[in-house]
């Protein structure tokens, strides 16, 4: 059995801060399915929700974004990376749709939404060993979602990683093709991360209802995780 393992040098950066993680396996049916109503109207609601954390009128004044630029600014980041929250909530803030992707996707999307937290999820069969989350060496093999070229992770960077390379850049900033959720996915990981008290209350709620939507959806039940600095790896 695989791990997944929150190393000392996150910490050592973020020792307040809390990681969720959702295991569901046995999933049979992850294809893209536009007209279903549950999806669209769980994405749909999700934006409704998003609204209440955009109160202010400039964008980066908003308290989620201004906690993860702070958050992101205590590492070494690729320029212009942000956190996965803010890419969702700019959209909204833009009102921009959210086309279907697969329902995973699509669910960890509208949960993301609604709690304004950043949620990340992997395909655990594509996983080479353990998963770790700490500062990478540098030059660990990535290539993203949607690109034609590897774009290794920068020394000091917090990734998610296995032992083939990045996973996942500047924590759910950017997410591999090579562990990306598609319509064959059966087995998957999430993570929600937090540096905040305000962030990780969320975020429990958040997970909970993660696990609810997927059950509701896929039939199959989940089973969930936090880690902290003195809890940081469980076998998955």
């Amino acid at each position: 059995m695989n791990k997944f393992i929150v190393e000392p040098s996150f910490w050592e950066i973020f020792p307040k801060a809390q990681i969720n993680v959702l295991v569901v396996k046995g999933i049979t049916d992850n294809s893209r399915q536009e007209s279903d109503s549950y999806l669209t109207n769980l994405l749909a609601d999700g934006v409704e929700s998003a609204k209440g954390f955009l109160t202010e009128e400039t964008f980066s004044q908003n308290s989620v974004i201004k906690e993860w630029r702070e958050a992101f600014s205590q590492f070494k980041t690729k320029k212009g990376a942000r956190s996965s929250i803010e890419a969702l909530l700019k959209r909204v803030n833009q009102d921009r749709e959210f086309q279907p992707i697969n329902p995973l996707v699509d669910i960890y999307n509208s949960i993301s939404l609604e709690y304004a937290v950043p949620c990340g999820g992997e395909d655990l069969q594509k996983i080479a060993e353990d998963i770790h989350l700490g500062q990478a060496v540098g030059g660990e093999a990535f290539l993203p979602l949607g690109a034609d070229t590897d774009a290794p992770a920068l020394p000091g960077e917090i990734i998610y990683y296995d032992n083939e390379g990045a996973i996942c850049r500047c924590l759910n900033w950017r997410e591999a093709q090579r562990t990306m959720l598609t319509e064959e996915t059966s087995d998957v990981i999430f993570f929600m991360e937090s540096v905040t008290p305000e962030q990780a209350k969320r975020a429990n709620q958040a997970m909970l209802e993660l696990k609810k939507r997927i059950t509701t959806f896929f039939g199959v039940e989940g089973t969930d995780f936090i880690l902290d600095a003195a809890h940081s790896e469980v076998k998955i």
